[in-house]
């Protein structure tokens, strides 16, 4: 397990755990949450041995691999697979090897060879593969090199890589920040099957809730432990800052008994003895602080003075970009839709599809190659997206940036109005230089709807973010009174804040009758649609090579040959199989605990006050053991998924 005891860790002057204990058993999978700059970065660096702790100790078992996401990552050459299976640093060792090994050197290859098959060689290619299309790499992208992609998409390719290498930790700081919703659901199923243990960094709270089974809290320089997902960290919070605060006003009322006492008798000498041992009372008693709530951020978008309807219609409208040598490449074609007065729009659609290229054309940063965009008269756009947080004069306040914008208005009407978004006291006058990314996106989005906008265009505006600032946004959009147009990867935020869909797809935008349920499922149908097409297109394409063969292959050589193959088809598939027996026990064993607790849950005498203590167990077990057991299909699905890959790529 890990084990932090007395552990203390700082940066610079800012003490970021003071003395904080926790502990992970092995297979458990924590959330890490905790406001920005609280420490939970610097967390993971002390446990890859990038840092040093400044007191305590901080232990896990010896031999522990531990897989991480690297920020940076050279842009060189090599493929997109070979980079990913770079990730397993034994089996390029092994194969480095048996490629210096002479044909005389029969042992050490037959060594080499065995050490090779157990290290999954075979298969490596395939895993990597899986790895990259779960990721939203298509087919004809895997070969191609690490520096032909933009800096998202080697992020994807660098989480690949670390999801290749075999571990038994798994660190993960903000995973799903370069994700669209599919990818993002697919790593939610590929962590469900991950063996190891997983410590998670994310401010997207669904994301929380379907990987983690535990929290970590950074609270005041401690780290407190909850049970289950992020909504139960939330119910258990709650609940134990109200006790906390029963408990403190309990002390506070019991010392001021106790003190009133002593300054009442302490001059008797009837009562001295009796003041005395009150006197002991009160130095004994522990001293309870009350839990601090941190002061949230209450971000208010003001109303738009005109509202006109439609605010913007498009007609067969084609959109794309033009090449630095002036050639058109168009992304949307035959786009014909409207924007009502009041509507609050989700775009879903994979990376790369044109969602983007949609928001940028009807903010007309993009000109539209054909059709017709019609804005009515009095309509206002907002525009938000990551690339405007580089816009911001890093030399420059809050204040002055506002300023610049509005400099008829009040300082303090502008005071007033940074503070909504998290800006107040002195930080109104600090440089932009030294910002988080969370912070300057705050200050982006302060600046475009001080405008007023009638039509928010909003391009991943919860990117960086941590959670309160997510949840204020949220809250701030929902009663935004204006339109919205929201491309996003964070389901809560869509969830809370809009009530209808487009999608882009295949070159086409579209509206979308369902919600983000009937999206999960459409993306599932349409996933399985390309691997069938896919599989389609090897097998014709095998079966032209094999009527193509000038050759004849001896029959005895073919053979030996296919007799290796299903040696090696046996020996990647049995660790599978040997996994996949060992979940549906522990399935078949959750599904009989489940049916005697849902007998329980059905007995009306459990609800009585007597079996109170009861009742909150079998409740408990019963909400546990349904997580555990989601979790083992997700698995089972997976091992199903690669035990079918593997058979599929041995023919």
């Amino acid at each position: 397990m890990i084990r932090a005891q007395g552990l203390t860790l700082r940066r610079g002057t800012k003490v970021l755990l003071d003395s904080a204990e926790f502990v992970v058993n092995p297979g458990e999978r924590v959330g890490i949450v905790g406001k920005n700059g609280a420490g939970k970065s610097t967390l993971f660096a002390l446990l890859t041995g990038d840092l040093d702790q400044d007191a305590g100790t901080l232990t896990m078992p010896e031999g522990w691999r531990i897989a991480s996401v690297k920020q940076e990552i050279a842009a060189d050459d090599r493929s997109a697979r070979d980079f990913v299976i770079d990730g397993d640093v034994h089996l390029r060792a092994l194969q480095q090897r048996r490629a210096t090994l002479a044909d005389s050197q029969g042992t050490e290859i037959a060594e080499t060879e065995a050490a090779l098959v157990e290290a999954g060689a075979w298969s490596a290619n395939s895993r990597a593969e899986q790895l990259l299309a779960g990721l939203g790499f298509k087919p004809a992208e895997w070969a191609q090199p690490v520096n032909s992609f933009s800096g998202g998409w080697r992020m994807r390719l660098a989480l690949a890589r670390a999801l290749m290498a075999p571990s038994e930790l798994l660190l993960l700081d903000e995973p799903t920040n370069h994700l669209d919703l599919d990818a993002m659901l697919w790593l939610e199923k590929w962590l469900a099957a991950y063996q190891g243990t997983v410590l998670l960094i994310s401010h997207d709270t669904e994301f929380l809730d379907a990987v983690a089974r535990s929290i970590l809290h950074f609270d005041h320089a401690k780290l407190v432990r909850y049970r289950g997902g992020y909504q139960d960290f939330l119910t258990q919070r709650a609940e134990r800052l109200r006790q906390t605060s029963i408990a403190f006003e309990r002390q506070t009322r019991e010392a001021a008994r106790l003190q009133g006492f002593i300054d009442r008798f302490k001059a008797k000498a009837s009562k001295a003895k009796q003041a005395q041992s009150r006197v002991k009372a009160l130095a004994r008693m522990e001293a309870l602080a009350p839990l601090q709530v941190d002061a949230g951020i209450d971000i208010r978008i003001p109303s738009p003075d005109h509202m006109p309807d439609p605010l913007l219609v498009l007609d067969k409208l084609s959109a794309g970009y033009t090449t630095d040598d002036g050639q058109q490449v168009s992304i949307l074609r035959d786009v014909t839709l409207m924007v009502r007065a009041g509507s609050r729009i989700g775009v879903l659609g994979a990376n790369g599809a044109g969602k983007s290229t949609l928001i940028k054309t009807l903010a007309e940063e993009l000109q539209i190659q054909g059709g017709e965009r019609r804005a009515s008269r009095g309509l206002a756009i907002g525009y938000f997206h990551q690339h405007q947080l580089d816009m911001l004069d890093l030399e420059a306040t809050p204040l002055m940036h506002l300023a610049r914008i509005a400099p008829d208005a009040r300082e303090q009407e502008l005071r007033n109005y940074l503070g909504g978004f998290g800006f107040s006291g002195d930080t109104v006058n600090g440089k932009v230089a030294p910002m988080s990314g969370g912070e300057k996106a705050r200050l982006a989005l302060s600046l475009i709807v001080w405008q007023k906008p009638n039509l928010l265009l909003l391009d991943e505006p919860s990117n960086h973010l941590d959670v309160e600032t997510r949840e204020a946004l949220a809250t701030a959009l929902a009663e935004f009174a204006g339109s919205m147009l929201l491309v996003s990867h964070d389901r809560h935020l869509l969830r809370t804040t809009v009530d209808s869909f487009w999608i882009v797809a295949d070159g086409v935008v579209r509206e979308f009758d369902g919600d983000l349920e009937d999206y999960r499922e459409w993306l599932a149908a349409r996933n399985a649609e390309e691997r069938a097409g896919q599989r389609a297109a090897d097998k014709a394409e095998a079966q032209r090579t094999e009527d193509g063969a000038d050759a004849v292959v001896d029959r005895k050589q073919q053979r030996r040959l296919e007799a290796e193959q299903r040696q090696r088809l046996a020996v990647a598939r049995k660790p599978l199989q040997a996994r996949l027996a060992k979940v549906e026990t522990a399935m078949d064993k959750a599904r009989l605990r489940l049916a005697e607790l849902d007998a329980l849950v059905a007995d009306a005498d459990l609800y009585t006050d007597a079996r109170r203590a009861e009742r909150q167990q079998v409740m408990s077990e019963h909400g546990e053991l349904s997580k555990q057991l989601e979790s083992q299909e997700e698995e089972w699905l997976m091992l199903q998924e690669e035990i079918e890959a593997i058979e599929r790529d041995a023919g």
